[in-house]
């Protein structure tokens, strides 16, 4: 069955990094462009960034642009989002996304992993 588990998430200073990752199985992981999404307390849930099943493209929200790299290894199945330069605002928990890139379309979500940015 399908399975996607993050990692990763935790309590960082303002200004400090974190790398998430997100382990695929059950699926063709390569057919898949990945996404990072997170929901902020109280707030809708929004796109991280992405990345497209080769690897060859990559996606950022304004707000990580300059401070937050996707990057993806298709022979462990693993997506990651490096973090650097974590703000406050950054606070959320983070969810992978797998869409499949032909059709018909299909989304899987994994459980989402916290991320607290507090001094």
């Amino acid at each position: 069955q399908v399975q996607l588990v993050e990692s990763g998430g935790g309590l960082v200073q303002p200004g400090g990094s974190l790398r998430l990752s997100c382990l695929a199985s059950g699926f063709t992981f390569s057919s898949y462009a990945m996404s990072w999404y997170r929901q902020p307390p109280g707030k809708e849930r929004e796109l991280v960034a992405s990345i497209t099943g080769t690897g060859g493209s990559t996606n950022y929200a304004d707000s990580a642009k300059g401070r937050f790299t996707i990057s993806r290894d298709n022979a462990q199945n693993t997506v990651y989002l490096q973090m650097n330069s974590l703000r406050p605002e950054d606070t959320a928990v983070y969810y992978c996304n797998a869409r499949r890139q032909f059709w018909p379309p299909r989304d899987y979500w994994g459980q989402g992993t916290q991320v607290t940015v507090s001094s």
